[in-house]
């Protein structure tokens, strides 16, 4: 007998963006004739730098003479990429983080879902709802989401609205769960948190002894000055969390694969024994055992980031998507559509029209429009009654696809 892991027989059969590219595959095919855009998946469209291919292109030649050849690398990543972040990334911001407390990896994705495989079974998880779905789904997958709720949640998962309420600044929790997931700038919702409000969060995971699991991927489009890039920008952030940040959205690694992980020394858990360790050295025994590092060439691209023509080019694309976040806020709000976000993120927020859930809306857009957007209810029940749509398109497809929704709107409504 074949004996499977139970808790994937609870979840639901399809992950979000996969269920929103099936939808899109019948769309086309019942429709060949549709010019679809899709401002849906958080996926980039700029090509990679100049700086970053001619790093590839050198590292690839290195990879074909025997001197220079490179197998196995550090399961850690190679020090020349740790070294340069550390200190571009942390040390230059006045942000204590050494290169030996950074762990590369193939992006912030398979971190945030592999973090769990330190975590002790009965660790209790704290959410901001919506959330990015990995949160959720790997919880489930380790066993410690609890049972499914009606409501689209979780038994033993606590979920903190972050919703126009309260205007996007969750709450902190009710309960004092083992871990907090938080993502700053946030996806879906694009929002932020300033200096000030994240601190209230570090200040309440020292007052009860939690761990902040901090998504940072989207840091690099920050444009407002209290808004903190890091949360080892926070006195104590330090003792109590992990920062992980990817280079997919930054330079358009989506198909290079490289991002990394932060686990300050200073940050211990406590084994039911009553033993102390620190978090870094237990997630260092899981890498060396499940992980065998980024490649070469992946590290050595990423290095280029961090050279003079790589930041100006890097902050250029940047610059771009951010232009056409602008456009889009713009355009929707001036339709009469609400929208929120897009401001210190590429994403932007948007109410779906009164009576109009999340999947019907998603539906009408493709549909009427031909736009794919992605639908709130698939980052939780809080997602209800919104759509996520995202500014990496090219500027030409943005613009258009903003004058097909105001064309169409009134039809919509």
């Amino acid at each position: 007998m074949i004996l499977i892991n139970q808790n994937f027989t609870k979840m639901p059969k399809s992950y979000l963006f996969t269920e929103v590219g099936h939808r899109v595959s019948d769309f086309k095919r019942a429709h060949p004739e549709a010019d679809v855009i899709s401002l849906g998946i958080g996926d980039v469209t700029l090509p990679l730098s100049p700086a970053v291919v001619e790093a590839m292109k050198k590292a690839v030649d290195e990879m074909s003479i025997p001197e220079t050849f490179h197998g196995y690398g550090p399961e850690q990543g190679y020090p020349f990429l740790r070294e340069k972040i550390a200190r571009f990334d942390y040390n230059d911001r006045g942000i204590n983080i050494s290169a030996n407390e950074i762990f590369i990896s193939d992006g912030a994705k398979s971190d945030i879902g592999n973090i769990v495989d330190i975590l002790d079974s009965q660790a209790t998880i704290a959410v901001t709802d919506p959330v990015y779905p990995v949160y959720i789904d790997t919880n489930v997958m380790a066993g410690r989401a609890g049972k499914p709720l009606a409501d689209g949640r979780w038994s033993n998962i606590e979920y903190i609205p972050c919703c126009i309420e309260n205007n996007f600044i969750p709450k902190l929790p009710t309960k004092a769960p083992s871990v907090i997931y938080l993502c700053y700038p946030n996806n879906p919702t694009g929002t932020s948190l300033t200096h000030s409000q994240l601190s209230k969060w570090v200040e309440y995971a020292h007052r009860n002894n939690c761990l902040i699991l901090f998504d940072a991927a989207y840091e690099s489009y920050i444009q407002r000055n209290n808004v903190p890039h890091s949360i080892y920008e926070i006195s104590g952030a330090r003792e109590v969390a992990i920062e992980f940040r990817s280079y997919s959205k930054t330079a358009g690694f989506t198909g290079v694969r490289c991002g990394y992980t932060v686990v300050p020394s200073s940050l211990k858990g406590t084994a039911s024994d009553g033993t102390t360790m620190q978090l870094r050295d237990i997630w260092l025994r899981r890498q060396c055992t499940k992980f065998n590092g980024a490649s070469y060439i992946a590290q050595r691209a990423a290095e280029a980031l961090y050279t003079t023509q790589g930041q100006q080019q890097t902050a250029a694309q940047v610059a771009y998507y951010m232009e056409n976040a602008s456009i889009i806020l713009e355009g929707l709000t001036h339709s009469g559509l609400t929208c929120y976000g897009g401001i210190d993120s590429p994403y932007i927020w948007v109410k779906t029209p009164a009576t109009k859930s999340s999947w019907n809306f998603f539906d009408i857009l493709l549909e009427k429009c031909h736009i794919v957007c992605t639908p709130g209810a698939g980052f939780g029940p809080a997602g209800e009654g919104y759509v996520r749509v995202t500014a990496f398109n090219s500027r030409q497809n943005t613009i258009r696809a903003v004058n097909r929704i105001a064309d169409k709107l009134g039809h919509i409504e």
